[in-house]
This record gives structure tokens, C-alpha cells and sequence, in this order.
């Protein structure tokens, strides 16, 4: 679950005392959005997209503005703008109004859970404003830190001084930073990212950091987000009518974690085990439909309910089942297996029987009689199938996949069809 943009990030903000730029939301007034051009002599209209997108500015979706005429027409621009980035395509609902911050310096600063150091770690630099990449990295400072102490002042101030920070950014920083651990703590978040924090003057004459863009992502297993009382539309956008189905599977036993690769894929997965998980999307790439993990030893209930889901979004274009795992400890394969044999039998019962090539690796608990149940199954409706047990190398498994669906996309299929006595759909 991503939340972008100041709209809602100032309020979270708020929860710690981190200054933030002043921010209008959607249903700002004229005389509102004036006054804050009054106060800050410009702003920024920005829209407002639910759940994380990215490289908004460089897609010239951030306007700016020195008077009303100028914010409303940039309203009216940006209101409803669609914005792609990567394989994420979404549509504006509303825009900001946020006022300008003049500053010298602009700081980029985040926290995240680190696989590198297995620790929290904040990634900090004072060339703040842009896509920390393009950095010499010198300049940038990745430091992991103990969470049961939490972030220190002075793991701040150590990562300024290595990095050639000016003097007069280092005390105002150090003094703020350490608070948004507290957020990224006491809420659930695995990401939280301000950039940039603008160093503007204070009151007395000092810099202060003034927040100006805000970005995170929680745990959407962690109840600690709950406490925030964020309404749950905000999010959902993150996922497809198909990711959605799946998510409500979530319990204590087995894993339910799916991700759309691309929706116009021809090789279904049903993958068990991290591991697994990872080398199937990255050999398989842009033929895989989804990714998966399906781990943690299912009940039948709950595997066949996912199996069911799967099959009714995607079965019907994939050319290739292809139900994948490593060696499993505690999962009971015969279960499992059992579980989408008969989800898959009750889905050519219902919606009529499709063309695919069954290919299955696996080892664990009651191996052969879980392959068993599914040969039944698929002799019983006259697919094609292949089975690889525990001692067959997972990467050829893939691979042998790949060459099946190869073989479908060049008239595999329509033999397939064929001998089913089934008429494809043009």
C-alpha cells in the first residue's frame, strides 16, 4: 500500500511535528487558493493520484503558479490528467494547491528496510531535489541503524559531516530528522521518502526543514497502519479487480502474495516458495502473467479459492499451467495439489474446457500422491501435462515451460483445440 503527494502526507507529518509546506486540497476555494499566494507569492498544482506513481515533474504534470488565473487554469489541466509510469497507468482525481518555499538547499532524506544491511537504514544527501541515482555517490550517505534504539540524533550528524553537508543545514536537520522515525515506526511503513526538504529560513533566522514532497508505503500485514485512520479508497488503486480477490484470502496460515506482470501473458504460474518465485519472473519475464508465492502450507479451502481466482481472471489465455515450486519442508503437497486440481476441474465444469499444457515441479511431504491427483485429473480432462519431482533442477523446469508455450503460440494450440474438439475465439 503507497501513499503519495502532501495532501495526506502533511496530515501524517503532523502526527511527529515535522514542518511542512502549506498544502490546499481539491476542494480548496478561490479566496483560499489567493490567500496562499498572498503568503507565499506562488504555488505549486500538483494532482492528486491515489496509491504510489511516480516522475510526475518530468512528465510536466506539476504546474506553478503566481496568481488565481494562472491556479485555475492549471487546475483545470491537471484535475483529471493521466499519467503513466512503467507498467502503471492512472488518472487524476483532484489536485494541491501547496505554497512555495523559497530555500538555498534541498535535502532528500528516507528510511526503508534494508536487504543489504538486514537492518533499518536512511539514505540521506544534501543535493536533495532530484533522482538521488544521477548522484556522485559520495555526496549520498546510506546508513543502517538499530531499530531497538531507534534513529539518533548523532547517526544524523555523523552522515552530514561525511558527506560534505554545509554547516548551517546540520543542527536544523538534526533536530528534526530523528522524529520521523517515530512515524515510520509506530505506523507500519516499510518506505518513507521526503524529497525534497526544502531549508528555508525560520522565524528566529535559522533554517528550518520545510517538507514539500512526501512519499510511503506500509505493511498492508502490519495493524499498525490502522491507527492512522486512513480511509481504505486511498489505496485502492494500488491493486487490480484480480489483486483484490487474492488480498482478501490474506490469513495466518499460507501465503497469498500475487503481483500482475503482464496482463496479456500466455504462462499462468502458480508459484510456492520465494525462491522459486524469483528465478520464474525473472526467466519467464514478460510471458509470465502473474508472480506469485503461494507458500506457507495452504489449507485445501484456501488454495483451491486462489486456484479458482487464478483460473477465472487468466486461464482462458494462458497457454501453459505452470505450477512451480522448490522442495518444500512442512507444505503438504498432496493438498495443495489436490486443491487446484479439482478448482481447475470446476472450472471446465462451469465456463467450458480451454486448450492448455499443464507443466508441474515440485518436492515436499506426499509428493507422488499429490502428483497422482493431479494426473487424474488432468487424464480425466484430456490435457496434456508434464511432471518433474525434486530432482529435477527448477531453471530446467522453467525452461521447458518456455519451450511449451513456444510451441502453443506456433500452433500448439489450435492442434490442442483441435483434438479437444473445441473452436478457438478469433
Amino acid at each position: 500500500m503507497q501513499l503519495t503527494g502532501m495532501l495526506y502526507g502533511a496530515e501524517l507529518l503532523k502526527h511527529v511535528g515535522f514542518p511542512t509546506s502549506d498544502v490546499l486540497g481539491p476542494e480548496a476555494t478561490e479566496d483560499e487558493i489567493q490567500a496562499l499566494i498572498d503568503k507565499c507569492g506562488s504555488v505549486f498544482v500538483k494532482p492528486v493520484f491515489k496509491g504510489g506513481v511516480g516522475k510526475k515533474g518530468k512528465a510536466g504534470l506539476i504546474g506553478r503558479a503566481t496568481d488565481l488565473r494562472e491556479a485555475l487554469a492549471e487546475k483545470q489541466r491537471l484535475y483529471f490528467a493521466e499519467h503513466r509510469h512503467g507498467n502503471v497507468t492512472a488518472k487524476a482525481q483532484g489536485v494541491t494547491f501547496e505554497g512555495a518555499v523559497p530555500a538555498e538547499f534541498e535535502v532528500y532524506f528516507s528510511i526503508s528496510d534494508s536487504t543489504v544491511f538486514r537492518a533499518p537504514t536512511i539514505t540521506l544527501t544534501h543535493m536533495g531535489g532530484v533522482a538521488i541515482e544521477e548522484l556522485d555517490k559520495k555526496y549520498v550517505a546510506h546508513i543502517p541503524f538499530d531499530p531497538l534504539t531507534g534513529l539518533k540524533a548523532f547517526v544524523i550528524a555523523n552522515a552530514l559531516e561525511d558527506i560534505g553537508a554545509p554547516q548551517e543545514i546540520i543542527s536544523p536537520l538534526v533536530q528534526h530528522l530523528p522524529k520521523l522515525w517515530e512515524l515510520f515506526h509506530h505506523y507500519g511503513m516499510t518506505v518513507l521518502e521526503l524529497n525534497p526538504i526544502r531549508m528555508t529560513p525560520g522565524p528566529s533566522g535559522r533554517l528550518l526543514p520545510i517538507a514539500c514532497d512526501f512519499k510511503c508505503s506500509f505493511d498492508r500485514d502490519d495493524p499498525r497502519s490502522t491507527r492512522l485512520g486512513l480511509p481504505a479508497s486511498l489505496f485502492s488503486a494500488d491493486f487490480s479487480d484480480f489483486e483484490t480477490e487474492i488480498n482478501q484470502l490474506r490469513t495466518y496460515q499460507g501465503q497469498s502474495d500475487v503481483f500482475i506482470i503482464n496482463p496479456k501473458g500466455t504462462i499462468l504460474a502458480p508459484t510456492f516458495g520465494g525462491g522459486a518465485n524469483s528465478l520464474v519472473t525473472q526467466v519467464l519475464g514478460d510471458d509470465a502473467i502473474i508472480s506469485t508465492d503461494f507458500g506457507g502450507n495452504p489449507p485445501y479451502a484456501k488454495m483451491r479459492e486462489v486456484a479458482r481466482i487464478c483460473f477465472s481472471h487468466y486461464l482462458e489465455q494462458a497457454n501453459v499451467l505452470f505450477v512451480i515450486g522448490g522442495k518444500a519442508n512442512n507444505t503438504d503437497i498432496y493438498e495443495t495439489f489436490r486443491a487446484i486440481a479439482d478448482a481447475l476441474r470446476q472450472h471446465f465444469v462451469e465456463h467450458g474446457p480451454t486448450p492448455v499444457f499443464v507443466v508441474i515441479g515440485r518436492g515436499g511431504p506426499k509428493l507422488v500422491r499429490g502428483m497422482g491427483a493431479f494426473a487424474d485429473t488432468m487424464d480425466a480432462l484430456g490435457l496434456p501435462y508434464a511432471v518433474f519431482g525434486f530432482d529435477s533442477a527448477i531453471s530446467e523446469v522453467v525452461n521447458y515451460a518456455q519451450r511449451v508455450n513456444t510451441w502453443m503460440q506456433e500452433g500448439g494450440r489450435e492442434q490442442l483445440a483441435a483434438h479437444m474438439r473445441l473452436e478457438l475465439k478469433a
